[in-house]
């Protein structure tokens, strides 16, 4: 019996640009080769992470010094993480008016569905390098036409927001921990964005959910205090890790395997875990560490049946209670005797001890 080959329009599309395709479990954008893309006008890389799914995507750019990208519009939904360098965007709306907004390392920002955009680089020195976290994979997918994606006449004006979106401004929506919202367009700096407190997650962190002109890709932000590391959790593929600030690493296993996977990670590192794998973040630097996630849905577009039904039992039930989270008492002794091992390299002293009862552990680390 004969294997059929089914077509992927995506990898097709992906393979014809000319420029590298990186596969891996974790990335490096700031490592990850590059070469001139013809189609935006800049040196770029497709980045496959292991755990991704079919809506999801991650390409790496650079602009050379002094540098500007073609103009662009397209169909698919963009956000755009920054991990260095200085640089520019220009937005220009059907009815003629520009938005011009400055950005540097660890901004955040989204251009509204097939807006007319260009990016400059504002040194004449230095490249600047940023990822793209998009759905070309699904919109490729579901039409199979560039032309299309690219050159699409149609506008929504709903996507754009309000004016003062474009500079960093925005709307604090307040739901619940773990939930709450900042509406906007432009996150200047990430990296001391005001978090919100969410206890449900673990060991004094906090957290912040980004509607970014009005997408279905979801993005939040986490931050782990000195000394402490969050609860073990799982959810479906898809979810892009970006660190932001800190360093630590994060380990993920299998519910039936006993082994396991560590992947390190600083800023400009992003990895995606797997299907339903449990991971767990930890923070071993002696200031917060805090990461950056991107996804397919969000709190107020779920976009997809899954997505609601993670929203209605809530991401931080208890695994016990038919959730998705691993409470710090029923976790692998193994977890935090290896953390305190990890801390005591770089000098930080724990602070779990009242999430935790760590007498079981003196003289481990």
């Amino acid at each position: 019996m004969h294997s059929i080959k089914l077509p992927d329009p995506y990898l097709d599309w992906a393979r014809s640009q000319g420029v590298p395709i990186v596969e891996d479990f974790g990335i490096d954008i700031r490592k990850v080769p590059v070469k001139h893309w013809d189609r935006y006008g800049m040196n770029g890389a497709f980045c496959h992470l292991k755990g991704r799914d079919d809506y999801i995507s991650i390409f790496a750019f650079e602009l050379p010094p002094g540098g500007k990208s073609a103009p662009l519009q397209h169909i698919c939904e963009e956000v755009i993480y920054v991990i260095s360098g200085h640089g520019s965007t220009t937005v220009e709306l059907e009815d003629g008016r520009k938005h011009n907004f400055e950005w540097g390392p660890k901004s955040l920002f989204s251009i509204p569905l097939n807006a007319r955009h260009q990016y400059f680089n504002g040194s004449g020195r230095e490249p600047a390098r940023f990822a793209s976290v998009n759905n070309m994979v699904f919109t490729m997918g579901r039409f199979r036409d560039e032309n299309l994606i690219f050159n699409c006449p149609v506008n929504f004006p709903e996507r754009v927001g309000s004016a003062n979106y474009f500079a960093g401004e925005g709307e604090f929506i307040s739901i619940s921990p773990g939930r709450h919202q900042w509406e906007t367009n432009f996150v200047p700096d990430l990296s001391g964005f005001e978090l919100r407190q969410w206890s449900k997650r673990g060991a004094g962190g906090s957290n912040l959910r980004f509607m970014l002109t009005e997408n279905t890709i979801g993005a939040h932000s986490s931050e782990m205090p000195v000394g402490t590391y969050k609860k073990g959790h799982r959810h479906f593929d898809g979810v892009c890790v970006f660190a932001v600030t800190g360093k630590g690493y994060s380990l993920l296993w299998r519910e039936e395997n006993e082994d396991f996977t560590r992947v390190d990670w600083e800023h400009g590192c992003v990895y995606c875990p797997p299907d339903s794998m449990f991971h767990q973040h930890f923070n071993v630097a002696d200031h917060p560490s805090r990461y950056l996630a991107l996804q397919i849905g969000t709190v107020r577009y779920p976009l997809l049946k899954m997505k609601r039904e993670i929203w209605d039992v809530g991401v931080d039930k208890d695994v016990k209670q038919g959730g998705a989270q691993v409470e710090y008492e029923d976790q692998d002794m193994r977890v935090h005797d290896l953390w305190l091992k990890e801390i005591a390299k770089n000098g930080v002293e724990s602070r779990m001890g009242q999430f935790i009862d760590e007498s079981k552990f003196v003289g481990k680390a």
